[in-house]
């Protein structure tokens, strides 16, 4: 039950991210530091920030409608943000100027990684998720 809550709080995190990149991309795209330029710029942050944060949030989400699939968006979860906490601290060391909604990110990613990776461990101790 722990493991679905938390998959549904991150869902929705990411479903009200996808719909800030779409609606607002200018706003968004300005919080991380990053120029749009052109249609093709639009249509890459719609797609990448807008598309792949929306579809993270469906795989996070649809232990709500299929309770077998609790494990594999847990493992879904727990992957993706290992691997942007991991790569969020590489740029902290390679990068210089970084703002602070940049580290805000990387707290976020980092806790969502490190619940992800205790509740894997619990669920695989024998506790139910």
């Amino acid at each position: 039950m722990a493991a679905k809550i938390f998959l549904t709080i991150v869902g929705l995190i990411y479903m009200a991210l996808a719909f800030w990149c779409a609606l607002d991309p200018a706003t968004t795209s300005e919080k991380i530091g990053l120029k749009i330029e052109g249609g093709t710029g639009k249509s890459e942050f719609l797609t990448v920030y807008g598309g792949l944060e929306f579809g993270l949030a469906l795989i996070l989400l649809v232990p709500l409608v299929k309770p077998e699939f609790t494990q594999f968006a847990l493992l879904s979860c727990l992957l993706v943000h290992g691997s942007l906490a991991v790569f969020r601290t590489i740029g902290f060391f390679a990068f210089e100027e970084i703002g602070g909604f940049t580290y805000r990110l990387a707290i976020g990613e980092w806790a969502i990684f490190l619940i992800s990776v205790a509740l894997w461990f619990w669920a695989k101790n024998g506790s139910t998720t």
